[in-house]
């Protein structure tokens, strides 16, 4: 029951923090949504960081795990913005910057998970 409130704590934290980053990154309506990129590959890279943490002390089920990854990276990252963007600029019919939003998201991402945790191993070693 404990992992509950840890990810509900970290969850909201994390949701603040994107919230705070959509107020100091505001934007246009139809301009590239910069906040939601951000925050997202924010919240790849802190997880490429805690994942090799946790690989490394092999807490891949502590609570502070659950907490920052589960919790408050899953609060700060959003699958869910991220496609109503894309699904905007398709509906707009801006297929460029839904072409470069998704794929810059995507690789972005995955690059930042990766680099985080190979920043982690470095400096670890």
């Amino acid at each position: 029951m404990k992992s509950f409130f840890y990810v509900f704590i970290g969850g909201g934290l994390g949701s603040l923090f994107r919230f705070a980053i959509s107020k100091i990154i505001s934007i246009s309506k139809n301009e590239f949504p910069w906040s939601t990129f951000f925050a997202n590959l924010i919240g790849c890279f802190l997880i490429g960081l805690l994942l090799g943490w946790a690989i490394k002390n092999n807490s891949q089920r502590s609570e502070l795990y659950i907490f920052l990854v589960i919790g408050f990276c899953g609060g700060l990252t959003t699958f869910s913005s991220f496609s109503l963007e894309g699904l905007n600029f398709l509906r707009s019919g801006d297929y460029a910057s839904f072409f470069s939003y998704t794929l810059s998201s995507v690789i972005g991402g995955v690059a930042l998970v990766s680099f985080g945790y190979y920043v982690f191993r470095l400096g670890s070693s």
